[in-house]
């Protein structure tokens, strides 16, 4: 995260947030590193259908493809890239060793990754396969996921 975060200040570009599934891991793993405030606009966790609504996700795209789909992901950092005036928004939603009665569709152990680059209209995804032990396993290995997106996107 150190290399994502220098490189982030080098380039003079910023984020924000949304997350589900990995509740802040990610914006935690980003304030860990000195000189975060120059790149993190916001963060939020959006743990229910309720606030991804709130903060821009459609109604229609968590009735038609589920709250765990690519297309829920994709609202969801391009709204919080909007919401934030962030070069890049991520968004992230899926399951992590549970099913959720509230939201019985959408694939098990599956994490749905989207990041949102502001200047060129563009959704880079990624979907893992959350399979590891733990929460906190599967947590770190999205987070993981999410850094070698960034910085293959700002290479």
């Amino acid at each position: 995260m150190k290399e994502l975060v220098e490189l982030l200040i080098k380039k003079k570009k910023t984020i924000a947030t949304m997350e589900s599934c990995t509740g802040g891991g990610v914006s935690n793993a980003i304030t860990n590193i000195e000189g975060a405030s120059e790149i993190l606009k916001f963060s939020a966790v959006t743990y229910s259908n309720e606030y991804k609504m709130k903060m821009g996700v459609a109604s229609e795209i968590i009735d038609k493809y589920s709250v765990y789909s690519k297309e829920c992901s994709d609202e969801m950092s391009k709204n919080i890239s909007l919401f934030a005036g962030s070069d890049f928004g991520v968004g992230i939603t899926g399951k992590l060793n549970r099913v959720d009665i509230n939201n019985p569709y959408g694939e098990d152990n599956v994490v749905f990754i989207s990041i949102y680059d502001k200047e060129n209209d563009k959704f880079y995804n990624e979907k893992v396969e959350a399979t590891l032990g733990s929460r906190l396993e599967n947590k770190e290995l999205v987070i993981e996921k999410i850094i070698l997106m960034l910085k293959d996107i700002l290479k």
